[in-house]
């Protein structure tokens, strides 16, 4: 098991967000990017707005998502 951060999602916030693998990361962190999006919080508002620049290209999303994994592979287990 490995956690991340929303920030380090790119997100805004320190909730943390633990699994055994990248991919299911991804997923709890996209659940509560949308509960945010939903409550409509100011600083995850602005987060998304620059992901969804990010991920706009699919150059960049590729290399963000390239990255974040690595990030996560060279994670501890918990």
């Amino acid at each position: 098991m490995k956690t991340m951060t929303c920030k380090q999602l790119g997100g805004s916030c320190d909730k943390t967000f633990s699994a055994d693998t990248f991919k299911h990361i991804v997923i709890l962190a996209k659940d509560h990017r949308i509960e945010m999006f939903k409550a409509k919080d100011k600083k995850h508002l602005l987060a998304d707005e620059k992901m969804n620049l990010i991920l706009k290209e699919p150059k960049d999303a590729l290399q963000w998502i390239r990255e974040k994994h690595k990030q996560f592979d060279e994670l501890k287990e918990e």
